[in-house]
């Protein structure tokens, strides 16, 4: 969203916002920082300003742009990902590349969902001399639809001259791009590593004969 300032109205007021937050991944009731800063676009009034995550523990700050006191955009503004029972390496990586793509850096993030893939396959000890064989190998380590385990190759595609310093043509991957291969890559991990528990949770709750 770009802001084409007509003039400004110091001090414009502004209240709470409901947002999940992007450190600490809680929902919660941004509470005003400071006060508002009122503009004016060309479809109107919109109002920026900062909030802050209530999480004692988080004190996140967010920058927010708010039209009719609702909620239009905010900053930083990254994909949800949930990472209960991912290795720590792998949460790192992925979370690295949501962060590129929260940063508009599209092949950086494109790199990072890729390394997310070979750490991935090391974790489940996926052998093979580059990352192809290693995902080929990973069938054999993890049960997962075929459709994920072919879209895992797709993956491994993206941004492919990006990676390797040696190339000299550099690939520029979009943003709709990313977006669908860190989904896909949740929708990987979450097979992998989530289901199994959510499974065993679900029969945990079987009365006992």
């Amino acid at each position: 969203m770009q802001l084409h300032v007509r003039g400004g109205i110091a001090n414009a007021g502004g209240g709470p916002v409901s947002v999940r937050c992007p450190s600490c991944k809680q929902n919660g009731t941004f509470e005003l920082v400071g006060q508002d800063l009122g503009l004016r676009d060309d479809s109107g009034s919109v109002q920026v300003g900062h909030r802050i995550c209530p999480n004692r523990e988080c004190r996140a700050h967010l920058f927010v742009v708010l039209r009719a006191n609702t909620l239009t955009i905010s900053y930083p503004e990254r994909i949800d990902f949930d990472s209960k029972n991912v290795p720590g390496s792998i949460i790192e990586s992925l979370e690295e590349a949501i962060t590129c793509h929260a940063n508009q850096c599209f092949t950086a993030a494109a790199i990072m969902v890729r390394k997310t893939l070979d750490l991935l396959c090391s974790a489940l000890n996926a052998t093979g001399g580059n990352l192809k064989e290693r995902i080929k190998s990973l069938g054999s380590k993890v049960v997962l639809p075929p459709d994920l385990l072919g879209g895992l190759d797709d993956l491994r595609l993206l941004g492919n001259d990006a990676a390797h310093i040696e190339s000299q043509a550099y690939t520029k991957v979009s943003q709709d791009e990313v977006e669908v291969a860190i989904e896909f890559t949740k929708e990987v991990l979450k097979a992998i590593y989530q289901y199994a528990a959510l499974l065993g949770r679900l029969r945990s709750l079987k009365k006992q004969p």
